[in-house]
């Protein structure tokens, strides 16, 4: 094709593993156009990964590219000496990796990361080179961008690691730029600011995107061709519209039906029964044929070949499938799932699990020699909620809000500077540490980060074992083996993990592992930081499923943090909504996301990416302020839409607009005639 800028021509990469050679990608031909956005999606396992770093030569030691071609403008980069492929990485192709906790230097400082690929690859000296670095944290959306340039790795957040990652690989302005699950680690209008930075830039430089994700509201809103990756070969290739509108491998299939929707809510999402299968052995037929629900005896032969759909010339489109060989699937159909009247439990009818009144953090700031406190950090800064028995509290917002902090205080593994929280009755700040220690099975918490949550040196079954033996459960070591075999199972990984350490994992896998140990110890509250945002969707399904019929069985509470809005409104029944440490809006799923009240609140929810591409968003101006120095009167002023002179003046009261729906926002003064009692305002979840 003329105007491919990248093209790769049957990619074959093998891995050197214990139980043989591993042909991790096997096969894969992908043509790359200038000013496209093209998605490769597919299961953790797949190959997705491996198949980028390949094109930018950045296997580990085990791996080597087995044969193949990867031309970039005509050039073969498999054909070249190191030392002109590394002029060729960050400067012409550059590459956003899925882990910036991993992939960023923790020794150097931010600006120093990005003035490196700068001075590396361009010709700016001097002043222009730290310029260039500061514009480029302002167009990722970091705030206070001169002070973040002179912070290490390790003082970031999540999300913003991830937005230096993506500066880092901007720097140069490539050609061609690697998306590995570039917004993962993002809530939702940092995602919406950086996919509409990636576009710009797409459009302006006709740069080339190869997009890996697993989140199909992206896929619909970026790219121009998509394809499927299954077991380390692709499966499917098709225009983006036409994906959308009928896939045709029944694997692409799945991935659609695995989707949380509010249609499904009430309802077990569907799964993909079994695992990607071992890419050790030589395959005689389908590689999805154990998983597929309408393979037949041929599947399990002969191995399908990337052909074109009879009559599907317009689209564009190739399946793996021998199924389609005679012609195009019909469209799915949209079969909305009705849910019952009382199959969600009453809030009334469950006893309040745990409580926070005006629960407050602040973190000091030490300045000068003798480190006296010259301010504080107002991370939480007076959270008021309650968590029912067998319910979900969802908890959302932008990076940098307090969630994770709230969710941490709320367990006490940080010590709270103000307020309670009552857990089953006791009030957790009068126990003892050894009495705290043993209330601990009862309360667990899910990690966002699984490579730092999990210790590098202990097996999976020692990890998963080890809470069950300090917390007395089970039986004996027998008793307890079973149990984590149970475990691994619910959770979709097979039993040659528990000889195996968390390096070996995908980042999928390894989220897994800490949702099992999470488990292990038969929690009644759990509270879940982001614990599917590593997952491609199929896994997220199974872990919502099992999380669901948990807490249906055994009563368990969540309060879910997350940025993913349809897990809230599949998941979750009731939402707060936090902005600068405070709560700012709550009420039941249905009346916040079905008509959300507060200006913010809005604003969020249209920035999540939907797989039909028609909602508008609401773009923000501004930045999130410092918690260090918030603003004066609603903190949100400064950034709202709406905003009046009064809302610089005061801190705008809780409104109760229902029995279970409060905002913190004085365009709903007026109704607060109609409130109920002051003693039940300002709690999230009370009934």
């Amino acid at each position: 094709m003329s105007n491919s800028i990248l093209e790769v021509v049957n990619l074959k990469t093998h891995l050197d593993t214990a139980t043989g050679e591993l042909r991790a990608v096997d096969g894969v031909d992908i043509k790359l156009r200038k000013g496209e956005c093209f998605a490769l999606v597919g299961e953790s396992g797949s190959g997705k990964s491996m198949t980028a770093l390949s094109l930018m030569r950045l296997l580990p030691e085990a791996g080597r590219i087995a044969d193949g071609r990867v031309l970039l403008d005509g050039q073969d980069l498999l054909a070249l000496p190191e030392a002109a492929m590394r002029a060729v990485r960050g400067r012409r192709v550059a590459m956003i990796f899925q882990e910036p906790s991993t992939a960023l230097n923790p020794v150097l400082t931010v600006g120093r990361q990005i003035t490196e690929v700068i001075e590396r690859h361009t010709a700016l000296t001097g002043e222009a080179v730290r310029a260039r670095a500061l514009a480029l944290l302002d167009a990722v959306g970091i705030p206070d961008a001169a002070r973040r340039c002179e912070e290490y790795p390790f003082q970031l957040s999540g999300g913003l690691k991830q937005r230096v990652m993506i500066a880092c690989a901007l720097a140069a302005e490539p050609e061609v730029l690697i998306a590995d699950e570039p917004t993962t680690a993002l809530d939702v209008t940092i995602q919406a600011q950086i996919l509409d930075l990636l576009a710009k830039l797409q459009a302006e430089r006709q740069m080339a995107i190869l997009l890996i994700t697993h989140d199909l509201g992206i896929v619909a809103r970026m790219a121009q061709r998509v394809a499927v990756m299954y077991a380390g070969e692709i499966v499917e290739i098709a225009d983006r519209d036409a994906f959308f509108a009928a896939p045709q491998h029944p694997y692409s299939q799945k991935l659609f039906d695995a989707l949380p929707t509010p249609e499904k809510r009430g309802t077990e999402l569907s799964v993909i029964p079994g695992q990607v299968p071992p890419l050790t052995g030589k395959f005689e037929g389908c590689r999805f044929v154990e998983r597929c629900e309408v393979a037949y005896l041929r599947c399990r032969h002969e191995v399908p070949q990337l052909i074109a759909i009879p009559g599907d010339a317009t689209a564009h489109r190739l399946v793996r499938c021998h199924l389609r060989e005679q012609g195009l699937a019909p469209p799915p159909q949209n079969v909305s799932t009705e849910v019952e009247e009382g199959t969600l439990v009453a809030v009334a009818s469950m006893p309040v699990i745990v409580e926070a009144e005006n629960l407050k953090v602040h973190f000091p700031i030490h300045k000068g020699l003798f480190k006296r406190t010259v301010g504080y950090v107002r991370a939480v800064d007076g959270v008021s909620l309650a968590i029912h028995a067998g319910r979900t509290l969802a908890l959302v917002g932008e990076s940098g809000c307090g969630k994770t902090t709230a969710g941490k205080a709320l367990l006490r593994l940080i010590a709270p500077t103000g307020g309670r929280v009552v857990f089953a009755g006791k009030d957790l700040s009068t126990l003892s540490r050894n009495a705290l220690r043993k209330g601990r099975g009862a309360m667990q918490i899910i990690f966002q980060d699984p490579y730092a949550s999990l210790n590098p040196r202990m097996r999976i079954a020692d990890i998963l074992s080890e809470g069950m033996r300090s917390l007395d459960v089970g039986r004996d070591d027998k008793d307890r083996m079973y149990r984590v075999a149970e475990l691994l199972e619910q959770v979709g990984l097979p039993l040659e993990a528990l000889a195996r350490y968390p390096h070996e994992f995908s980042g999928g896998q390894r989220q897994r592992i800490a949702i099992a140990r999470a488990l292990a110890v038969e929690p009644k509250l759990i509270v879940c930081d982001e614990p599917t945002s590593a997952l491609d969707v199929s896994v997220q399904a199974q872990i919502l499923n099992l999380l669901k019929s948990l807490q249906e069985r055994l009563g368990i509470a969540y309060l879910f943090i997350t940025h993913n809005i349809s897990i809230v409104e599949y998941l979750a029944h009731e939402v707060a909504v936090m902005y600068l440490g405070r709560i700012i809006e709550r009420g039941t799923t249905a009346e916040v996301l079905g008509d959300p009240k507060h200006p913010y609140t809005q604003a969020l929810l249209s920035a999540v990416p939907t797989v039909d591409g028609k909602r508008e968003i609401i773009r923000l101006g501004g930045e999130l302020p410092s918690p260090a120095h918030p603003p004066a009167g609603c903190h949100f002023h400064p950034r709202c839409p709406k905003a009046m002179p009064e809302c610089r003046e005061a801190y705008p009261e809780a409104v109760q607009l229902g029995r279970t729906r409060t905002v913190n926002c004085i365009l709903y003064r007026a109704s607060k005639a109609a409130s109920s009692t002051p003693g039940r305002r300002g709690r999230c979840g009370t009934g």
